[in-house]
């Protein structure tokens, strides 16, 4: 079993190629063959007229010697004949007298050119008629082909390994080409595996393996993404745990060791009440946040009043924003909507807290709702201390404070505005902030008036 890719490709390489220079070479080889003897036939057609032309030019002595000598002619066996049959240069017997005469009748016979490919003897026999002295005469020429078709076959052989071996080098630089990149995706996956997602992989290439590591670099970077959000969410929710444990701590100590007053004790028992509360409500809203993020709880809409419920949240939150004097003031068309009751009464309470917590003594606060087309839209509008303009998109993310301090003067674990951006996503509403750092910060919550289902 092969489990190295780049020795699947070598091989798969090397195997195509094996296959076509066999192929290759068979067909050559017939083809070269029919071609190469038919231009034999012809140059020996050529030669023999030429040699015609000069036993005709020679005396009859000088054209017996010419004969005789001709049979020392390389490559060609040279017979003449005259009309009884007789051979005129005996020296040049042939092999087969019988397949002479053969020929030799078909050539007087016809008065023509003959040639005959002889694939059983491995050679060509071409005959030419010729008059001499007014008497017909033959001149037949034969040649082995054996020999040269046994040249062509070493010529076409040696010609295919050479462009077997540079076809092999080849494919080696190829293969290891293709399969580089893929050796460095598998090493930053095995790095990422590690907890590294710094991997970013350079390409130029636009085939598929330049979209695969660019799908690669997108993923690396978005699972870097999480990774980070991972990390400071463990961070955060340290942090806010830490901090009341630390408080609760403390004063369970100082307790323990020292005597105090009543109203000493009164007063470190009630901030470990306040911490413990703290802790609580820290406790329930992560529960609340992971229950919408992987979507545990389905959302059950129900028909009910809109602005009723908005005044409700109001008169519930009234002890936190009359203690600190400010004007609450209430704009409600009479709406009815089909949602979750319990869900977005959830979100007015987080975005009515918000603007009581973020509003100084004797502030203003609007709150507003009024339908647009076919869906309802509730704003909340305070004149407050307002969000810088570059964190506004930040402000929906677990734990963000836009207090990077984390002072106690300010109440709050951050995860408030993460749990309405939810249950408006359920809802398919969308949620809008405007804000002037020192002048105050408007939430926008468009919800359809339709009886949507929620996302599940």
């Amino acid at each position: 079993m092969i489990n190295s890719l780049y020795a699947r490709v070598v091989l798969t390489f090397l195997g195509a190629v094996i296959v076509s220079l066999l192929s290759g070479f068979i067909v050559q080889s017939y083809f070269y063959k029919s071609h190469i003897g038919a231009i034999v036939e012809e140059k020996m057609i050529g030669n023999a007229q030429m040699i015609i032309q000069l036993y005709k030019k020679l005396a009859p002595k000088d054209a017996k010697a010419f004969g005789e000598v001709s049979n020392s002619m390389p490559f060609y066996k040279i017979r003449f004949y005259d009309s009884a049959g007789t051979l005129l240069n005996p020296g040049s017997a042939t092999s087969d007298q019988q397949k002479d005469q053969s020929y030799l009748q078909q050539v007087l016979k016809q008065n023509k050119i003959y040639h005959n490919g002889s694939s059983e003897d491995d050679e060509i026999t071409v005959g030419l008629p010729f008059a001499l002295n007014g008497s017909p005469h033959v001149l037949l020429v034969t040649t082995e082909t054996v020999f040269l078709f046994d040249e062509i076959d070493s010529l076409i052989r040696y010609q295919q390994l050479f462009t077997l071996g540079l076809g092999s080098i080849l494919v080696l630089i190829a293969a290891r080409y293709m399969v580089r990149p893929l050796r460095k995706l598998t090493h930053a996956t095995q790095r990422m595996a590690r907890g590294d997602f710094n991997v970013g992989l350079s390409t130029k290439r636009r085939d598929e393996i330049g979209q695969l590591t660019l799908s690669f670099n997108t993923m690396a970077d978005e699972l870097g993404r999480l990774d980070m959000l991972r990390r400071r969410f463990v961070s955060d929710v340290s942090h806010e745990i830490q901090s009341p444990l630390t408080s609760i701590k403390g004063y369970t100590r100082v307790l323990k060791i020292k005597s105090m007053d009543e109203k000493t004790r009164m007063q470190m028992l009630d901030i470990i009440d306040e911490e413990s509360d703290r802790l609580s409500r820290l406790c329930d809203d992560l529960l609340e946040l992971t229950s919408l993020e992987h979507e545990h709880t389905k959302p059950a809409p129900q028909n009910f009043r809109l602005d009723e419920q908005l005044r409700k949240a109001v008169i519930r939150l009234e002890p936190q924003w009359s203690a600190r004097n400010l004007d609450m003031q209430l704009m409600l068309e009479p709406i009815t909507i089909v949602a979750d009751e319990d869900k977005m009464n959830q979100v007015w309470n987080n975005l009515l807290g918000n603007c009581i917590k973020f509003t100084a003594d004797h502030g203003k606060i609007r709150v507003e709702s009024f339908k647009k087309s076919e869906s309802v839209v509730v704003r909340m509008t305070d004149n407050g201390i307002g969000i810088p303009e570059e964190e506004i998109s930040q402000i929906f993310k677990p734990f963000y404070k836009v207090d990077k301090a984390r002072k106690r003067s300010i109440s709050g674990n951050g995860i408030g505005l993460s749990i309405v951006k939810r249950i408006v996503d359920l809802h398919h509403g969308k949620i809008e902030v405007s804000s002037k750092l020192g002048s105050g910060t408007s939430f926008s919550i468009t919800l359809p008036l339709e009886d949507i289902k929620p996302e599940l």
